[in-house]
């Protein structure tokens, strides 16, 4: 994996995905200590980063193999996301959603035109159903992170905001499967090595930190968070850049994430979800704010999915 992946992924994805802006906010910049600039990828297409990584890997698809279709399981934004790159180069996407998937999220498959097929929430019986999905049709299977061209199409995250914003000193990202911070870690490296990659992670889904600090690859046992997009473990491709590139690992709690995300909706007027949020919720800690040398930053704030009806029907912290 090079920058060249990631400039072919940046024409691929030009004039098709949104150049999303960067913000900033005096209210973020005086807690955190520092220069804040949020990348804002709750205004990317499905409202998510991962619109980069699918179109980019359905698009480098021959016309022959995408001619068959892709498939993938997903329950979160990486299923809206293929569905909508499927979509928009004529094929067609087969979803496998365990069946206690958000509403909102299998609403978003459907009107993106993917055909979702409804499995047993456990990793077995999404792996099984997209297989034999795989079987049935004769589709690509596109997964959600661990996979180059998804790899390279998030690095233009990193891309756009080493542009928007050259003089920033590091980005910290959310880390779940790895695919953005991974992007990043192959965009920022090239671009400019001295900026310093970190990644944010909840306490309740700390494989990554878990596994930094082992130097071996620990895969998540159990987890229980908020956020929802950041529960799956890293893949075999992405967990070499958490080891060798990304300096530190930061973990935050429950409560941080919400404190984080309240900052955003009320004082910045971006409505993140939790895993987008938990990049800023991390910049807040002492432990962050104790790194010197990191007056300019660059938060990716990876998406604004929530489920707006579920929220106004409970209370919110």
């Amino acid at each position: 994996m090079n920058i060249d992946k990631v400039d072919q992924a940046a024409d691929r994805l030009r004039n098709v995905a949104h150049r999303t802006p960067v913000l900033t906010c005096e209210a973020i910049n005086r807690p955190a200590e520092r220069e804040v600039f949020l990348k804002c990828e709750l205004f990317q297409k499905v409202g998510a980063f991962k619109f980069r990584g699918a179109f980019n890997a359905v698009s480098a698809l021959d016309e022959q193999t995408a001619s068959k279709g892709v498939v993938t399981h997903s329950s979160g934004n990486h299923a809206q996301a293929l569905a909508l790159a499927a979509r928009l180069r004529g094929v067609r996407a087969h979803i496998v959603m365990p069946r206690n998937a958000p509403a909102v999220k299998r609403r978003a498959v459907l009107d993106y035109g993917g055909r979702v097929i409804e499995c047993e929430p456990t990793l077995e019986a999404r792996e099984q159903t997209a297989a034999d999905v795989q079987q049935e049709t004769g589709a690509t299977l596109i997964p959600p992170y661990d996979h180059p061209d998804i790899i390279a199409g998030q690095g233009t995250v990193a891309l756009e905001l080493l542009d928007q914003q050259p003089d920033i000193n590091a980005i910290i990202a959310p880390v779940g499967g790895g695919g953005l911070i991974s992007g990043i870690c192959v965009a920022a490296s090239a671009i400019n090595p001295r900026v310093r990659v970190f990644a944010a992670e909840p306490a309740g889904a700390d494989d990554a930190f878990r596994s930094k600090q082992s130097g071996r690859l620990i895969q998540p046992v159990s987890t229980n968070t908020i956020a929802d997009g950041l529960l799956t473990g890293l893949g075999d491709l992405t967990w070499p850049f958490v080891r060798d590139v990304v300096e530190r690992v930061i973990l935050v709690s429950e409560e941080q994430i919400r404190a984080a995300m309240l900052l955003l909706w009320e004082r910045a007027k971006l409505v993140v979800e939790p895993s987008g949020a938990v990049p800023l919720a991390a910049v807040m800690t002492e432990e962050f704010r104790s790194l010197e040398g990191l007056d300019k930053l660059g938060v990716v704030l990876s998406g604004g999915n929530v489920d707006v009806a579920e929220m106004l029907n409970r209370s919110y912290p």
